[in-house]
């Protein structure tokens, strides 16, 4: 980013979770829901979209602007796993169809990476259900269609 430039993302927050030592039920504001560890992979994870929405602009295909993002994370030092395949299970049995997810950054953020005209709620509802089957708390849907890239992310935290 250029000094002085922030992005500002807007969050969706669906539970109360707690931390060890933590009052209960206490209410937090942005970004203090979860650890200082995973806050500033979140941070860095933002920062490489803002600079790959910097570099190609928007009107590109998604596959595109995941393997910049992907490029980005890993030169930044980050492990980052691309078209992850989760396992389904239903009743108690594994499901010979997998979830794909785009990018896993560090074991514990998933993003989700769009090229489309606007994030519709059904975006934030799979975001959902990815991090619930994969088992993590944070995901960023990623819209790089966009003029502004600000407007174009969307932070979801289980």
């Amino acid at each position: 980013m250029v000094e002085g430039d922030s992005v500002d993302v807007e969050q969706e927050n669906s539970g109360g979770v707690e931390f060890a030592g933590e009052g209960k039920g206490k209410r937090r504001g942005y970004g203090e829901n979860t650890p200082e560890r995973l806050e500033a992979i979140a941070t860095t994870v933002v920062d490489a979209g803002f600079k790959v929405h910097q570099e190609l602009g928007p009107g590109l295909l998604e596959s595109m602007y995941e393997e910049c993002l992907f490029y980005e994370l890993t030169k930044r030092g980050l492990k980052v796993r691309r078209q992850v395949h989760i396992p389904i299970y239903y009743d108690g049995r594994a499901l010979a169809t997998r979830l794909r997810i785009d990018l896993i950054v560090e074991e514990c953020i998933i993003v989700d990476t769009k090229a489309v005209e606007q994030i519709i709620p059904l975006f934030k509802c799979q975001l959902r259900s990815y991090l619930k089957l994969a088992r993590l708390r944070l995901g960023f849907i990623m819209n790089f269609n966009v003029v502004l890239f600000k407007d174009g992310v969307r932070r979801v935290l289980l």
